[in-house]
């Protein structure tokens, strides 16, 4: 009979056909067995349940290395694997804590099928990066991935879990839930949209991830969105190194590489300084209203597309020459300049009990622990825009806050002092705190005022101090920088330090504690560093 299909469905059913050939090529290379235990309900064989099976059995006529056993949710191994909602499928169960709950179809159909060729191989195809992060887990990981069949990212949050429970199958632990399938389960996780990945109950990716933010979320257990890549090289040369990655380190890492200096940064902490923990930026050019974390992110998302991180590292020395040797924690670096771009720290109170109940109820970052003081009482010291945003931030979390401030009027800008007075948060003028006090954490803490000398006694469940900032000028002093009265690195006009090739930017010069302003710095410290290697201004 003459063939009747027309070319487009022909050429469709061949690339149909020899993708199955590539599969079961696939399959039959695989080293390992892959047995599935699926577990059901007798009584109630549903739509699921018999979907599960259909797609069970489409990838068992690829290759006999899958089998499939099927029990009731009453059988004796249900009870051993803890199996108690149907279907639940387990993936090699006797290698592999991975399990599904609900059917791999629809989009997850791929998600099946990547897990399949995975536990096949015994191996997780990790990145060498995702490796070296997933082997600091060092306690149990519960991971939970809710998905949906119809949710096109979805088989990439799934994968990012597959592989690490086979990566670390004596550590992660993971269920792949179908929200159609479980409603109440992810009712009550609150997951009606996916991608949703939980760890051990908490929350750790809204969204696909990348393979390398999965992990670190995983790790660290909370969400993370930026992975800063990391080097085993003993050494790195550069035309510029910049210590310090806030806005100023960021800014002139991005600027020095547009202008073709081969350039790293090193940060010791967190990335971004200051700004991370700022609970909302509103002076920020382009954003009305800004988180913190989320204005960090997005420029270290900029800065790694020119700028290679090194982050968590140290700089313990620093020897002039050509080139200039510094050496950090991990590793040492052969540069031509460097920036010292090290920010300023929380000042503290130096008063009885401050650092013995520090991360007991004293602190200094509202946006990490405030929510732990929900509906409890606390009192934010200071009267600056820092101390005054931060105030703002509990009383809206629904924190009871109570300023003190040791003058009689604040520094912080009009804008936020209006707020302070509409949302009618009490302030205590003229005061200042002289202990703090508590056992085991804070209860109360002992108040002067400054004009009367009259002493009293405030209970509260915690104290958020924000009063200015030191300086980080340890390593500056170390290396023989000039340092000016008010305790900043000295430099001339164009961050120039009085040792050549040594510059400076952003909040450790002092001036205006503003990101914009950092920013502006890193980026003139950069122009100038670049025209200085071209023509060095200390040979003239």
């Amino acid at each position: 009979m003459p063939d009747t299909m027309n070319p487009v469905d022909r050429e469709k059913e061949m690339a149909s056909e020899t993708f199955l050939r590539q599969l079961k090529q696939t399959f039959e290379q695989l080293p390992n067995d892959i047995p599935l235990l699926l577990f059901t309900e007798k009584s109630l064989d549903d739509v699921f349940a018999q979907a599960t099976r259909q797609v069970i059995r489409a990838f068992r006529e690829l290759s006999p290395r899958i089998t499939l056993k099927e029990y009731g949710l009453d059988h004796e191994l249900a009870r051993k694997y803890g199996v108690t909602s149907s279907p639940t499928l387990l993936i090699v169960p006797q290698r592999y804590a991975i399990r599904w709950l609900g059917a791999p179809m629809g989009e997850e159909a791929r998600s099946f099928l990547e897990t399949l060729i995975l536990v096949g191989r015994g191996q997780s195809d990790l990145s060498e990066q995702s490796r070296k992060v997933v082997g600091r887990i060092d306690s149990a990981r519960r991971v939970k991935v809710f998905v949906s069949p119809t949710c096109p990212y979805c088989p990439q949050q799934t994968v990012n879990a597959v592989k690490a429970a086979i990566e670390r199958p004596e550590h992660v632990a993971l269920e792949i839930i179908d929200i159609q399938c479980e409603t109440e389960l992810a009712n009550q996780y609150s997951a009606q949209s996916v991608p949703q990945a939980f760890a051990n109950d908490i929350l750790i990716g809204h969204g696909a991830q990348t393979e390398e933010v999965f992990m670190l979320s995983l790790q660290k257990l909370e969400p993370q969105t930026v992975f800063i890549p990391e080097s085993d090289a003993a050494q790195v040369e550069a035309d510029l190194l910049i210590v310090g990655g806030g806005p100023a380190g960021l800014t002139a890492g991005i600027y020095a590489v547009r202008s073709g200096l081969r350039t790293a940064i090193v940060e010791r902490l967190a990335l971004g300084g200051q700004v991370a923990t700022t609970p909302i930026v509103e002076n920020y050019p382009g954003f009305t209203s800004v988180g913190g974390k989320t204005l960090v992110d997005i420029m270290v998302s900029h800065a790694l597309q020119y700028v290679q991180i090194f982050q968590g590292e140290s700089v313990l020395d620093i020897q002039p020459g050509k080139p200039m040797v510094v050496q950090t924690s991990r590793r040492k670096f052969l540069t031509k300049a460097i920036l010292l771009a090290t920010g300023a720290t929380h000042r503290h109170l130096d008063v009885p009990g401050e650092s013995r109940l520090a991360g007991r109820g004293v602190s200094y970052c509202s946006t990490c622990d405030g929510p732990l003081f929900k509906g409890k009482s606390v009192v934010m010291v200071g009267g600056g825009n820092s101390a005054v945003t931060e105030a703002l931030y509990l009383h809206h979390m629904g924190v009871t806050v109570t300023l003190i401030h040791r003058r009689d009027s604040f520094r912080a800008q009009d804008f936020l002092t209006r707020q302070i007075v509409e949302n009618h948060i009490p302030v205590i003028w003229n005061t200042e705190v002289k202990e703090i006090r508590g056992e085991d954490r804070v209860r109360e803490i002992s108040l002067s005022n400054v004009k009367t000398g009259e002493t009293t006694t405030l209970k509260t469940d915690g104290v958020f101090i924000a009063v200015g900032y030191l300086p980080a000028v340890e390593l500056a002093q170390k290396i023989g920088l000039q340092i000016n009265a008010d305790g900043y690195i000295g430099h001339d006009g164009k961050h120039r330090t009085n040792l050549p090739g040594i510059y400076s930017a952003g909040d450790v010069e002092g001036g205006y504690k503003q990101i914009v302003t950092a920013a502006g710095q890193g980026s003139e410290a950069a122009m100038t560093i670049f025209a200085d290697l071209i023509n060095p201004y200390w040979l003239k």
